[in-house]
């Protein structure tokens, strides 16, 4: 009798665990980088469009950062056997043009950065994750005031889409080595300098990988 109640019980203790597996599982995120950002310097000024990111949450669509360059988009979404009507929330990390400028061509998704969110006219405030998903925002200022990242948790570990929080020009090396260069490197745009070091140490301490503004995603040198 003892070794029939001990076996149930075993039974009931791996049923709510796959149950608890199943609930994380349904729970992650899953992410592309569309297009990977970036920033040349011309003669005149500069050549540059930002990261663009899909993210698949919760039954939803999350476009990051569309940028500026229209037939690049287009062309991406295409790829992905989608139209910009299939997605249901843009969200800018801050509103340089090299990462708005292509949000009005979704004519169907709310809008969000930060703090608020559109849906065509009606401006509404929200705070703590991307509305009807799993997606948490955080504030990272520096870069620009406004400036925010997303939080996903995937079967790769937690992804910050970090926005312009760290950028490389196209001519740089992108060193993500040493944690005192990343948060030191500097910044041509930059608004606030002691709030984007901050920021940095921020997505430093969450993600086991970032998504920059402008560059390749890079593994967290605090977990190799």
């Amino acid at each position: 009798m003892g070794r029939q109640i001990g076996f149930w019980k075993a039974l009931i203790t791996c049923a709510k665990l796959s149950v608890r597996l199943k609930a994380i599982t349904l729970n992650m995120s899953k992410i592309k980088v569309l297009i990977e950002g970036y920033a040349k310097k011309t003669k005149n000024g500069w050549l540059a469009s930002s990261s663009t990111t899909l993210v698949k949450d919760s039954g939803k669509k999350i476009f990051v950062d569309p940028g500026i360059n229209r037939k690049l988009l287009l062309e991406k979404l295409r790829g992905e056997d989608l139209t910009p009507n299939d997605i249901n929330v843009v969200f800018i990390t801050h509103h340089h043009p090299d990462h708005v400028f292509l949000a009005s061509i979704f004519e169907k998704a709310m809008i969000a950065d930060g703090d608020t969110l559109y849906e065509k006219d009606n401006e509404m405030e929200y705070e703590g994750k991307v509305p009807g998903t799993n997606i948490e925002v955080i504030l990272t200022p520096g870069h620009t005031h406004e400036h925010a990242s997303l939080i996903t948790t995937t079967d790769k570990g937690t992804i910050v889409i970090a926005g312009d929080v760290f950028l490389w020009r196209d001519e740089e090396k992108q060193q993500t080595v040493d944690i005192d260069v990343l948060i030191n490197k500097e910044d041509p745009f930059i608004q606030d300098w002691e709030a984007l070091k901050d920021s940095r140490k921020k997505v430093l301490q969450i993600a086991d990988w970032i998504i920059p503004g402008h560059g390749k995603m890079f593994r967290n040198p605090k977990r190799k």
